[in-house]
């Protein structure tokens, strides 16, 4: 394994969550000021300069102390697969775009911190939300305060999120997994944002949440590595410990995954 030069991460975690900051800081700034909205593709697909200029932000911060580190980032050039060996940042500027152009505050922006493939510190911040997440290699905290994941186990109690995006060719998908959580489940929510729904598994607030989608680094690297750190469990759809390349995502408190696991396996096979 590569090791970087702060062996122990606490570094990287400290310039994870500043970083994290000061993209959070331009979308800020751009939250319901009328911001022009583009397209990159699809009906739901959007991009603003706010996320663009986030995006600058975050780099330039994280350049200031890891300027050789490769960089994954969604938006602009930046390479959009994260490398297996050696150290990278994975960064979401805006995540929840289609709730930023909504004026919704559910919104954030993420930073990972990973080596050979593997996250060591994140951070999502929620500026319209005033609350920081920080992952370590040992806790995951809310503003300063350190939080666990939730410590139900009676699936009649937990609340779940469908998470990531279902297109409109994959919609009776999108319906199995919503189905699946409301019979399962005491209650579902839905949040428009992986890395929020994430840092929210990881706080207790979510008990888990489901895809069977592969999902891009930028929405979830952040948001595993706080849930892990928090007390919980995340995997794929065959009940493997979840990677950047997984098809499928699979978090939760852990007492509840295996059923947790049922409901994301049931998406494809129609509940059979």
């Amino acid at each position: 394994m590569t090791v970087p030069d702060d062996a122990s991460h606490d570094g990287r975690a400290a310039v994870a969550e500043a970083a994290a900051a000061a993209g959070a800081a331009v979308a800020g700034e751009h939250f319901r000021r009328g911001i022009d909205v583009e397209r990159k593709g699809g009906k739901t697909n959007v991009v603003t300069e706010a996320d663009r200029e986030s995006q600058r932000r975050v780099i330039e911060r994280i350049r200031e102390t890891y300027p050789d580190d490769a960089v994954v980032g969604e938006e602009e050039d930046e390479r959009k697969t994260v490398p297996e060996e050696g150290a990278a940042w994975v960064i979401d500027p805006i995540d929840g775009t289609n709730n930023y152009v909504r004026d919704i505050r559910a919104f954030a922006t993420a930073v990972a911190a990973v080596v050979d493939g593997e996250p060591v510190a994140a951070a999502t911040a929620l500026p319209a939300m005033d609350d920081v997440y920080l992952a370590d290699g040992s806790a995951t905290y809310r503003n300063g305060t350190e939080v666990t994941a939730s410590a139900r186990t009676d699936p009649e109690t937990a609340a779940v999120s469908p998470t990531v995006w279902w297109d409109f060719d994959a919609r009776d998908e999108y319906a199995r997994a919503c189905t699946e959580v409301v019979e399962r489940f005491g209650d579902m929510r839905r949040f428009g944002s992986a890395q929020v729904t994430l840092a929210m598994v990881a706080d207790g607030s979510l008990d888990g949440t489901i895809t069977n989608v592969r999902c891009n680094p930028w929405d979830t690297v952040a948001g595993v590595h706080m849930v892990r750190a928090a007390g919980g469990t995340v995997t794929d759809l065959d009940g493997e410990p979840w990677r950047h390349d997984s098809r499928g995502l699979v978090a939760s408190n852990g007492h509840l995954h295996d059923e947790v696991l049922a409901a994301a396996r049931a998406i494809e096979s129609g509940g059979d």
